[in-house]
């Protein structure tokens, strides 16, 4: 994969990268993909001094662009290859989708809110990421026909693991999703399929907004 053009907060880069190396982000690829993905295009123009910071800021719809660190540590979590088939669950700004299209030969991303998803998609065109292709639908019914899938992330807190994307995962494939209660405090959550059973690893606390069912939402 060609490395694609970065922002000019070179200063600003620099010093993200060494705190997520110093909160014990280590995977070499995890970090070159966050270095070569301008998280000052995903964030709107009155946070764009705050795009390498790490905490988490607000996008259209009501959600949210995710804490830095999360996304790292969730990306490395995943473990995704090279011949890897990802599903994300929540595009939202898009930057999530853009750091696992580096590692993966293709991502599926599926919005909720048509205003999130077009703006992705325009960010994602002017980068030149071409491996990934961002659907508006219900989440929670996953893209049965790109299935199965290597990887699948959620980007959006369940209450329970959703049963589709439990289908759509591949044998021997790794799902990441926070696991928790809407409005409190929710964990990550990986699940590995293994001959058709699943089995599930606790991971450290966050904070997402809740997944939400239903079919895509003209906002």
């Amino acid at each position: 994969m060609t490395k694609q053009p970065v922002g000019d907060d070179s200063v600003g880069r620099m010093q993200f990268l060494l705190a997520m190396r110093r909160r014990g982000i280590g995977d070499a690829n995890v970090l070159r993909a966050i270095d070569e993905v301008p998280r000052e295009h995903f964030v709107g123009n009155e946070f764009s001094d705050d795009a390498y910071a790490d905490r988490a800021l607000p996008i259209a719809c009501g959600q949210t662009i995710s804490q830095p660190y999360v996304v790292a540590y969730m990306t490395e979590q995943l473990d995704v290859g090279p011949g890897h088939k990802v599903l994300e669950i929540g595009t939202g700004s898009g930057y999530q989708a853009a750091i696992l299209s580096r590692l993966a030969h293709e991502v599926i991303s599926i919005e909720r809110y048509r205003t999130l998803a077009e703006a992705a998609r325009g960010r994602i065109a002017t980068l030149g990421y071409q491996n990934i292709e961002i659907r508006l639908g219900d989440g929670l019914a996953g893209a049965p026909d790109k299935a199965p899938f290597d990887r699948i992330i959620v980007t959006a807190a369940a209450e329970t693991i959703p049963p589709a994307l439990v289908e759509q995962l591949a044998d021997g494939g790794v799902m990441l999703l926070p696991l928790g209660p809407h409005g409190g405090v929710q964990r990550i959550v990986r699940v590995t399929k293994s001959s058709g059973e699943i089995t599930q690893e606790e991971l450290i606390g966050v904070r997402f907004v809740p997944l939400l069912p239903g079919q895509a939402h003209e906002l």
